[in-house]
């Protein structure tokens, strides 16, 4: 009896054993919530068949399935790499953009809130699609190098000329760090969520695909509808009044103040 006590030993879970448990558990819920309706879910899906496929050549001895399948494993480190790049891009960027670490960051409003506002009004009674992103913390230098550099003071009228149809700028995004215009006409990651609203342009997978990837404010006007949208942390809030868009770019969000979500609207997906 006291030999299989000893042998049981294992099993006496102390705080460093929870401790683990809840930092693994932490860690699966996040990649579960970047993998899930993607197609890097229907891989994972793939690579449970493999994997049970080679449990059962084992159980079976079946030689020659076993070693093609074990082979193929010593790769199947670097595919994944290769596989999941964009999800494990998108997966860091999040965890970046946890409460628990936004927690220790300062997030300022924009000082041109009022200038943005009023140009986002404009554009949406005219018609005119726009995507324009605010730097926050995490900086936009990777994605400026796809557009033209602008460097000028952020103004109503400024932005409304970048986004209008004749400008040969108007189909890019316009980064804004500070209360200048960094950049325009630059290309942003697309992301890679499957959308059921085909209502949904190439501008508001954009303003998703970077708000995935960075803690930017991204503001969309749609040119079919004439909608405000705002992209952040990976979500889409359509519909968007200005009051709600000043709330959003001065960074006085009351719900975030409450230790609460500010509850923008989950873009439907397939």
């Amino acid at each position: 009896m006291t030999t299989i006590l000893e042998n049981l030993q294992f099993l006496r879970i102390g705080w460093t054993d929870l401790l683990e448990i809840v930092i693994v558990a932490f860690l699966l819920y996040r990649v579960l919530l970047v993998l899930q309706r993607t197609r890097a879910m229907q891989i994972i899906l793939g690579l449970a068949i493999l994997g049970s496929l080679y449990g059962l050549s084992r159980l079976l001895d079946l030689v020659l399935i076993r070693t093609l399948l074990e082979t193929s494993f010593q790769y199947g480190a670097i595919a994944a790499l290769v596989v999941f790049q964009p999800e494990l891009r998108v997966a860091l960027a999040r965890l970046g953009q946890s409460r628990m670490v936004r927690a220790f960051q300062r997030l300022e409003g924009s000082p041109a809130a009022e200038d943005i506002m009023e140009a986002v009004e404009r554009l949406s009674r005219a018609r005119l699609g726009a995507i324009i992103c605010v730097e926050q913390e995490v900086g936009l230098g990777e994605y400026a190098d796809t557009g033209s550099a602008v460097d000028a003071k952020v103004t109503a009228d400024m932005l409304s000329m970048i986004f209008a149809p004749n400008s040969p700028l108007h189909d890019g995004a316009v980064l804004i760090g500070g209360d200048r215009i960094r950049v325009a006409g630059a290309i942003l990651p697309l992301t890679q969520a499957t959308m059921k609203d085909r209502s949904l342009g190439t501008r508001h997978r954009a303003a998703l695909g970077l708000s995935e990837e960075t803690d930017a404010i991204v503001v969309v006007v749609s040119e079919e509808t004439s909608q405000v949208s705002v992209a952040r942390m990976g979500r889409l809030e359509r519909n968007v009044s200005l009051e709600r868009l000043r709330t959003l770019l001065q960074g006085v969000d009351p719900a975030s103040k409450k230790g609460q979500s500010s509850a923008p609207t989950p873009v439907p997906q397939s």
